[in-house]
C-alpha cells in the first residue's frame, strides 16, 4: 500500500469498536468515493486502514454516519495492532440488559403457564419492555440509516421482522428474536475478537523493549528510541529488538519466528543479528545498524499486517455478491407477503409472518465476516512458517499453479561454490591465475566471485584495481597492476577479440570462468556448485501433482543439463542473460489457460526482473535481504525449496476453508428461505440460524492458523 497519496502522508488509524464486517464492508466504499480519501483497503480484520492525515475528520463523519460508536485512533509502531476495544462498563451494561431481558421474557412465557392470564396492558407491558431494553440499539440504528438512505443492513432487517411480529401480535417472538439476534452477536464479537487474538499470536514477535548501553549503565527503553550506531544489549530468553552485528559475546539463537525453522543458529562477534530472533544461551552486545522502523521485524510485521489490502478474487466477489443479496431477499420477501393473500392463498398475518422469518435470515455477516478471517488466518498461519505472502490475491494464485519456473544458483543449488580446477594457459601460472581472477572480483557479491576470493585466501587491496567495470550477466572488466584483464563468461572475451580454446569437453560439470590478460587468453577457472537439500524432492513433488518444472540459468548448457538430470526437471534453458530469462517466462505465460498461473522461484537479487514480471514471484531465501522482500510478491525465509510446496499447500487448504464457508452460510441461507416461505421455518429457528452460521464460520476460518502442511501437495 502507498503511503502517500495526493500529496498527503499516509497514517495507519484503527476502528476502535469495528466489530461488523458487512458496515466495514460499507466504510470502505465510502472512503474510497470521498475524494479527499480517495482508493484505500480497509483491513477488517487487523481493524486498520491508512488515511490521509488532513482527511480524518470527513473519514471520521463518514464513520458516524454507518456505524456510530467506532472511533479512529492513529496507531504508533510499537502498539499492539489487534486488541479488544470494548471497554468494560460497555460490557457490563450489555450483559444486564441482556440478562434483565431474559428475566422479563421468562416470566412473560411462565406466568400463563402457571395459570395466570395476562391481560393485554400488562402483557405488551413485559414483553415491550424486555423488547425495548435488549433492541433499543439496534433500533435507533436502523432509524438513524434509515433517515440518511441506509437501508438493508441487519439492523433494518432486525427492526422491520421484529416490528412485524408485534404488529401481528407475536410478542413473545419479537422479544425472543431479538434477544438471541443481540445475543449472538455479542457472542460473534468475542468470536471474531478472539479469533483476532489468537491470528495475531503468530505474529507477536515484536520485541516489547531494548536494553540500551549508555556508559556505564544499560537502560530499557523503547526500540523505536534507539538510534543506528548505538549499542544494545540482548541477556539469554530476549527478543532481539533491532538488527544489527554482534560486536561481543556468542550465542545460539533462535530463528522459527522469522523463518519457521527450529533449529537454532550458532551467532558469534562479527556476525549480523536480526530482530525476531530469540537468544537462547549467552549475552549479545550488538551494535544497531538499522533504526527500528526499517528492521527485519517490522518489516515482516507490515507485509502480513497490509496483505490483506490486496484482496482476492474470492474475497472481491463476496463483496460484490453481498450488496446485492441483501435487497434481493428483502425484494423476495416482499412479494411473498403481498401476493398470495392476493391471490386467496391465506390471510395477511400468515403471510406476513414467513415473510418477516425471511428478513431475519437474510443478513449477510456470515458470508462477509469468514471470507477477510479466511484469508487472514491463512497468511497468519504462512508467516509462522517462515513465509511471507504480500496479499490474500497472491494467496489465492498459489492454488492455480500450472508452471513453476526456477532459478539454479542459489535457488535450487547452494550456491556455495567450490574451485574444483585451475587451468592455465601457456606461459601463466596457477597462482597469477587465481591473483588476478580474485582482485578483479573484489567488488562483486556473486557467489561465484566470493568462491574464487576465498579460494585465494591472500589479502587483496581495493587501490590496485582500476577502471573497474561489472558488465551484466557476463562478468568484470578491470585493469590490475597495470594489465587489461577480462574475468568472467566467455561471451565477455570473444566480444573483446580473444580466442579461446575449446572447453566444451573439460570433462566435469560446473562452471566455467575464463581470464584473459592484455588481450591474451590466461586461462580458464572451474567452480562446482552443490544441489541444496530437498531441491529434488520438491521438483518430483510438483510434476506428480501435474504441475511444471522449468530451470532457467545462465550457466553453460552443460552445467544446466548435469543439474537437471539430477533433479528430474520438464526442462531448462541455459546460457541465459537476465532480458533472456524474461522472454523464456513470457513464453510459458503465453501458454497458460486464462485460470492458471505461472510462478518464477529465485532468489530475489540477480532476479527481480523476472519475479516482477510472474504471475507470483517467489523470493527463497530472503531472510535479511531488502531485496527480495522488495522485489518478490511472496518471500521464503529460509533457504529450502520444500517451503514452496508448504505455501502451496496452505493457500489450497485456505481457499477449502472459505468456500467451505461460502457453501454453508448461502446453503443455510437459502434453504431457510425456502423453509420460511412454506410457512416450516419460525422466526426463532431463522435468528439461531443467522448467528449460529456466522459463529461457525469464524470458527472454521481460524482453522487454517493451525494448518499444518504435509509433504504433497493438496489441492482445494
Amino acid at each position: 500500500m502507498s503511503l502517500e497519496q495526493k500529496g498527503h502522508e499516509r497514517i495507519k488509524y484503527r476502528l476502535e469498536g469495528l466489530s461488523c464486517a458487512n458496515c466495514a464492508l460499507k466504510i470502505e466504499r465510502a472512503f474510497c468515493s470521498e475524494e479527499t480519501i480517495g482508493e484505500t483497503s480497509l483491513n477488517f480484520a487487523t481493524q486498520t486502514v491508512y488515511l490521509p492525515s488532513t482527511a480524518v475528520e470527513v473519514a471520521q463523519r463518514i464513520i458516524d454516519r454507518i456505524e456510530p460508536g467506532v472511533i479512529l485512533k492513529p496507531v504508533n509502531q510499537l502498539g499492539k495492532i489487534l486488541q479488544q476495544e470494548e471497554s468494560s462498563a460497555d460490557g457490563q451494561w450489555q450483559k444486564i440488559r441482556m440478562v434483565v431481558a431474559s428475566i422479563l421474557l421468562a416470566v412473560g412465557l411462565l406466568l400463563p403457564i402457571l395459570g395466570f392470564n395476562l391481560f393485554g396492558v400488562l402483557e405488551y407491558a413485559i414483553f415491550l419492555s424486555a423488547y425495548v431494553l435488549v433492541g433499543y440499539e439496534v433500533l435507533y440504528t436502523a432509524l438513524r440509516n434509515i433517515t440518511k438512505g441506509a437501508l438493508f443492513d441487519e439492523n433494518f432487517l432486525m427492526s422491520i421482522g421484529t416490528i412485524g411480529a408485534i404488529a401481528i401480535n407475536q410478542l413473545p417472538e419479537a422479544v425472543g428474536v431479538m434477544l438471541f439476534y443481540t445475543v449472538g452477536e455479542y457472542i460473534q464479537d468475542l468470536a471474531v475478537n478472539r479469533s483476532r487474538h489468537s491470528i495475531q499470536a503468530l505474529m507477536d514477535i515484536r520485541p516489547d523493549y531494548a536494553n540500551l548501553v549508555h556508559q556505564l549503565e544499560v537502560l530499557k527503553v523503547a526500540p523505536e528510541d534507539v538510534q543506528v550506531g548505538q549499542t544494545i544489549l540482548v541477556r539469554p530468553g530476549e527478543k532481539v529488538p533491532l538488527d544489527g552485528e554482534v560486536v561481543q559475546g556468542s550465542s545460539y539463537v533462535d530463528t522459527s519466528a522469522l523463518t519457521g525453522e527450529s533449529v537454532p543458529r550458532n551467532i558469534e562477534a562479527g556476525d549480523t543479528i536480526l530482530s525476531g530472533m530469540v537468544n537462547s544461551s549467552g549475552v549479545l552486545t550488538v551494535r544497531v545498524t538499522r533504526p527500528y522502523a526499517e528492521s527485519s521485524v517490522q518489516k515482516i510485521l507490515d507485509l502480513v499486517e497490509n496483505a490483506s489490502s490486496r484482496k482476492a478474487p474470492t474475497e472481491k466477489f463476496i463483496t460484490t455478491f453481498s450488496r446485492y443479496y441483501t435487497p434481493a431477499v428483502v425484494l423476495i420477501a416482499l412479494g411473498i407477503a403481498v401476493i398470495p393473500p392476493l391471490l386467496g392463498a391465506g390471510s395477511f398475518n400468515e403471510w406476513i409472518y414467513r415473510a418477516l422469518t425471511i428478513l431475519v435470515i437474510s443478513c449477510p455477516c456470515a458470508l462477509v465476516i469468514s471470507v477477510p478471517l479466511g484469508y487472514f488466518g491463512g497468511i497468519g498461519g504462512a508467516s509462522r512458517q517462515g513465509i511471507l505472502v504480500k496479499g490474500a490475491n497472491f494467496l489465492e494464485a498459489l492454488t492455480k499453479v500450472k508452471t513453476v519456473v526456477f532459478d539454479k544458483t542459489g535457488t535450487l543449488t547452494q550456491g556455495v561454490f567450490e574451485v574444483v580446477k585451475l587451468s592455465p594457459a601457456t606461459g601463466y601460472s596457477s597462482e597469477f591465475l587465481m591473483e588476478v581472477a580474485a582482485a578483479a572480483e573484489i567488488h562483486s557479491s556473486h557467489p561465484i566471485a566470493k568462491s574464487i576470493r576465498d579460494s585465494y585466501g591472500l589479502p587483496l587491496e581495493p587501490g590496485t584495481i582500476e577502471d573497474y567495470q561489472e558488465i551484466s550477466g557476463k562478468g568484470v572488466q578491470a585493469k590490475i597492476k597495470g594489465y587489461d584483464v577480462l574475468v568472467g563468461k566467455a561471451v565477455l572475451l570473444k566480444e573483446a577479440g580473444i580466442q579461446i580454446p575449446d572447453t566444451e569437453n573439460y570433462g566435469q560439470a560446473g562452471t566455467l570462468v575464463h581470464i584473459a590478460v592484455s588481450g591474451e587468453y590466461a586461462g580458464y577457472i572451474l567452480i562446482a556448485d552443490r544441489l541444496k537439500l530437498g531441491a529434488k524432492e520438491t521438483i518430483q513433488a510438483l510434476e506428480n501433482s501435474g504441475i511444471k518444472t522449468v530451470m532457467l540459468t545462465g550457466d553453460l548448457q552443460a552445467v544446466a543439463q548435469s543439474v537437471a538430470d539430477d533433479l528430474g526437471v520438464s526442462e531448462f534453458h541455459a546460457d541465459l542473460m537476465p532480458q533472456d530469462k524474461v522472454a523464456w517466462l513470457e513464453r510459458l505465460m503465453a501458454e497458460k489457460g486464462s485460470n492458471e498461473k505461472v510462478i518464477f522461484v529465485g532468489d530475489g537479487i540477480n532476479d527481480a526482473p523476472v519475479l516482477t514480471r510472474a504471475d507470483v514471484g517467489i523470493a527463497m531465501g530472503g531472510l535479511g535481504s531488502d531485496a527480495a522482500i522488495e522485489a518478490a510478491d511472496v518471500v521464503l525465509m529460509e533457504d529450502q525449496p520444500a517451503k514452496l510446496l508448504t505455501a502451496i499447500n496452505i493457500a489450497g487448504f485456505t481457499k477449502k476453508i472459505i468456500w467451505q464457508n461460502i457453501f454453508f452460510a448461502l446453503g443455510i441461507k437459502l434453504g431457510f428461505v425456502f423453509l420460511g416461505a412454506l410457512g416450516i421455518a419460525t422466526m426463532w429457528e431463522a435468528v439461531f440460524a443467522d448467528v449460529g452460521v456466522a459463529l461457525l464460520a469464524v470458527l472454521n476460518a481460524t482453522r487454517v492458523r493451525r494448518y499444518t502442511s504435509p509433504s504433497p501437495i493438496i489441492h482445494p
